[in-house]
């Protein structure tokens, strides 16, 4: 039978349990990276002995080569100063790992609903632990491409906007001693969406092994008893 048989066992089993802590990280993973909004700012030291500070703000998905400094006068510090940007595009690295984590947000509400509701068909029909099982793995595998290109983009990302970021700009090398480097907000919700990547991929390869004892390679079909016909009956004296 295929009607909803609401069963809150599996929630109390690795199986189920561990579906609801990968729900809750995949959340955690694709809002620390997708909400982030930051800036980062540098100063100048005029002639007159007066500092005119600039700031670049930057976010998701951190296309940081359109994002540029506040505008002032030239003729503030007597120097032909431009529009500036920040150097970097890292939307792919970021984007990929946003959006495969919300893809894995909505995987993990059809699998509580298929456990919670429909264990009957999960556990009744050979197939579903199987594709479950393979889609596991998969996403095990994504865990560990999207979050090490995202620590690797977080990394440029970092340099593009930190201590190195006065060495990129023209007009700064132009005129040594003029662009000196203020601060950053801080990237710490960015470090942490890299580690519960990690954690994810940690959780996700766990629960392989949970979902595997689910299926027919773990427990393969019991062997059917002998056909009573097929055994001879003993010669009659």
């Amino acid at each position: 039978m295929s009607e909803l048989q609401l069963n809150l066992g599996p929630v109390k089993e690795p199986l189920g349990f561990i579906k609801i802590l990968q729900w809750i990280f995949s959340i955690f993973a694709f809002a620390t990276c997708g909400g982030y909004s930051g800036k980062t700012a540098i100063f100048l030291t005029c002639r007159d002995n007066r500092n005119v500070t600039l700031e670049a703000n930057f976010g998701y998905p951190f296309r940081l080569n359109k994002a540029t400094f506040d505008p002032f006068e030239r003729s503030q510090c007597n120097t032909s100063w431009t529009t500036v940007h920040l150097v970097g595009n890292y939307s792919s690295s970021a984007q990929f790992f946003v959006t495969f984590a919300v893809l894995v947000f909505l995987y993990c509400m059809g699998a509580l609903v298929l456990y919670l509701g429909y264990l009957h068909l999960y556990r009744g029909a050979g197939k579903l632990p199987m594709i479950d099982f393979v889609i596991t793995v998969v996403i095990s595998f994504l865990w560990l491409v999207s979050t090490s290109a995202w620590a690797k983009a977080l990394t440029d990302i970092k340099t593009s906007t930190g201590d190195n970021l006065v060495s990129e700009i023209e007009a700064c090398k132009a005129t040594p001693h003029l662009c000196h480097f203020k601060e950053i907000r801080s990237l710490g919700s960015l470090n942490i969406s890299v580690v519960i990547g990690f954690l994810n991929l940690i959780l996700w390869a766990g629960n392989a092994w949970f979902v595997y004892k689910e299926t027919s390679l773990h427990n393969p079909p019991a062997a059917s008893p002998p056909n009573p016909t097929s055994v001879s009956s003993p010669s009659g004296m």
